[in-house]
C-alpha cells in the first residue's frame, strides 16, 4: 500500500489579529473510526481515521472533507456558508480560519498561502492533503488505497517558550494602557459580572453585533471597557503582560489554561478567564454562557497553565 506523507510548511511572518475563538466537540460519521495510538511515518503521535468520502479530480488530486479532519484532532469546525463566510476551526480560540476558493488563510496567527485553495463541495469544503498540511502547519499521512488518514499533533509553533522566567518576574511584551491604579479592579469584576449567562459561542463576532462571546473575545471586551487593549486570541493575549504565581494572583489578573493532548505540547494556551478573588474566575464555555467557576479543585484547577498579570 502507498502512503504519501505530506511535511509542514514554514508560515508566513505577518501576524495578524483575527476577530474569532472556539470549543471543540466530536465529529465521526459511522464510517469513520478513530484509532487509538495511531502514529504517522515519523513516528509522530497522529489523529487517525478512514474517509471514504475523499474525491479524485481531472489532474489526479486528491480532495478530502475538512470537518473530520479537524475532528480528528479533537477541534470543532464552524462553517459559514453566508456570503464572504469563514470556516473557523480551533477548541476555544480559532485556530485556523479559510474559505471556499481562496488560497489565503489564517494558520495560528499568520497568514499562510495553501498550494491548493479550499473548495465547496456536495455541502462540505474540501481540502487537498498538502494543503491540509500546510494549514495545520504539521504532518499528514494519507493513504488513498484505504482512505487512511493520519495527522500528526499539531507543535505549538512557539516551541513552548513563554514570556518571563519560572519564578514569573519577566517582564516582556508588556501591554499597560494603563497603570494598576488607573484601574478599579472591583469595578472591572462588576462590569463582567453584568454579562452573566450572555451565550457562548464558537467564533463569536462582536459582542455588540452578536450579543453572544467566547472565551477571549469576553476577556478583550471587559479589559477594553477600562482602556486595555487585548489582542483577540487567547494564544496572544497570552503574550500581554507578566507571569504571576497563585500566591501572587489579584483580582483582574488572566488565568489561561491548557488544553491537554491538543498539542504536542500543552503549553499552548486553549482557554482564559479573568480573576475575581475568594479563589473563583469569570469565563464563558458552553452552557449558561459566561459563568463563575471555582479556581482551586473541579476541572479547571487540574488545566491551569498559568496567570498573567496585564494591568
Amino acid at each position: 500500500m502507498k502512503r504519501t506523507v505530506y511535511k509542514k510548511s514554514a508560515a508566513a511572518a505577518l501576524l495578524i489579529a483575527l476577530s474569532l475563538t472556539g470549543s471543540a466537540c466530536g465529529y465521526y460519521q459511522n464510517d469513520q473510526k478513530p484509532k487509538a495510538n495511531s502514529i504517522t511515518p515519523s513516528g509522530s503521535f497522529a489523529g487517525s481515521y478512514y474517509e471514504k468520502a475523499y474525491v479524485k479530480d481531472d489532474q489526479g488530486k486528491f480532495w478530502i472533507p475538512l470537518k473530520p479532519a479537524a475532528a480528528a484532532l479533537g477541534y470543532r469546525m464552524k462553517d459559514d456558508t453566508s456570503s464572504g463566510g469563514f470556516a473557523k476551526i480551533g477548541y476555544t480560540d480559532v485556530m485556523y480560519m479559510l474559505k471556499p476558493n481562496s488560497a489565503q488563510v489564517f494558520s495560528l496567527g499568520d497568514k499562510v498561502t495553501l498550494p491548493d485553495a479550499p473548495i465547496r463541495r456536495d455541502g462540505q469544503i474540501y481540502i487537498t492533503p498538502t494543503s491540509l498540511s500546510k494549514l495545520l502547519q504539521t504532518e499528514v499521512g494519507w493513504n488513498p488505497t484505504t482512505g487512511e488518514i493520519n495527522i500528526a499533533t499539531p507543535t505549538d509553533k512557539d516551541d513552548g517558550i513563554t514570556n518571563g522566567n519560572a519564578s514569573g518576574q519577566g517582564t516582556a511584551n508588556t501591554l499597560r494602557i494603563q497603570s494598576a491604579s488607573d484601574v478599579d479592579t472591583g469595578e472591572l469584576v462588576a462590569y463582567a459580572k453584568k454579562f452573566l449567562g450572555v451565550p457562548y459561542d464558537f467564533g463569536a463576532g462582536s459582542y455588540e453585533e452578536t450579543k453572544k462571546f467566547d472565551c477571549s473575545s469576553f476577556t478583550r471586551h471587559v479589559f477594553r471597557k477600562f482602556g486595555v487593549e487585548l489582542p483577540r486570541l487567547a494564544r496572544d493575549q497570552d503574550n500581554r503582560g507578566r507571569r504571576v504565581s497563585r500566591d501572587e494572583l489579584k483580582v483582574g489578573d488572566l488565568i489561561f489554561f491548557t488544553v491537554p493532548g491538543r498539542f504536542e505540547s500543552d503549553a499552548v494556551p486553549g482557554h482564559v478567564g479573568i480573576y475575581i478573588g475568594d479563589g473563583k474566575f469569570i469565563h464563558t464555555w458552553g452552557e449558561p454562557g459566561v459563568q463563575i467557576s471555582e479556581l482551586d479543585s473541579g476541572y479547571w484547577h487540574n488545566v491551569i497553565l498559568h496567570m498573567q498579570r496585564v494591568l
